[in-house]
């Protein structure tokens, strides 16, 4: 099951005019389509801020209310309530596209919390090996020299059984350390989710050096991919 909010600013409803909870897409009073609300896309399904969610509450929640706000349900309704409808449910597609995903949950959560994530804010550069992971330098290196060698070997019309196993291996080594980080993120939600407040910002920090570790190993990963894969 889905654990909602139970408490949140009231608004208006600007039909009835009750107070209701400023998160809902619809006054619970008169059931009318509501503005698009603010706040973040956790609340938009009446969620807590947490990690591991139920997804398949979550799926079941995003199509009930994807039918409610459809915006065929509108088309002879007020102007107002047909562009509420559209944006409630451009809305509510981003927040499932995103909650439902479990990087883009973890990277949307800590963005909420204040934390700088992406390439921009992560401090290395994939084509830099000095910039990799310290634990990963050498064969970072090494995995840049062979995928260069690979390159010219196609422009060449060449063929490196041998070099291409040797890819093959690497990208089968970044693929296992790609799952550890994983693993390791999936730790971290609980202790996240379960923490108080100094315990969730260590597990925010942990987080946030796991997804640049991750952001690493996939470019590396995607880049041994496409080179094997060239014609």
């Amino acid at each position: 099951m889905l654990k909602v909010l139970d408490s949140a600013v009231p608004v208006a409803c600007w039909s009835c005019s009750v107070a209701h909870n400023e998160s809902t897409l619809f006054c619970p009073h008169c059931s009318k389509i509501q503005p698009p609300p603010g706040g973040d896309y956790f609340s938009v399904f009446g969620l807590e801020q947490r990690l591991n969610l139920d997804l398949a509450a979550l799926e079941h929640e995003f199509h009930r209310l994807s039918r409610r706000v459809h915006p065929d349900r509108f088309a002879r309704a007020g102007d107002n309530e047909r562009q509420w409808s559209l944006a409630d449910t451009a809305l509510l597609n981003d927040a499932y596209r995103t909650l439902k995903d479990p990087l883009r949950r973890t990277e949307y959560l800590l963005k909420l919390e204040g934390a700088e994530i992406g390439e921009e804010h992560s401090g290395r550069d994939k084509k830099d090996p000095s910039r990799a992971p310290a634990d990963l330098l050498e064969e970072v290196f090494d995995l840049n020299m062979q995928l260069e060698e690979m390159r010219m070997a196609r422009k060449m019309g060449e063929t490196d059984a041998e070099l291409q196993a040797s890819l093959e291996q690497a990208k089968m080594k970044f693929d296992v350390l790609l799952e550890d980080v994983d693993g390791e993120l999936r730790q971290q939600w609980t202790v996240w989710d379960e923490g108080d407040a100094a315990t969730r910002k260590n597990a925010e920090k942990i987080m946030v050096a796991l997804l640049d570790r991750r952001r690493y190993l996939s470019n590396l990963v995607r880049d041994v991919t496409e080179t094997l894969g060239a014609e």
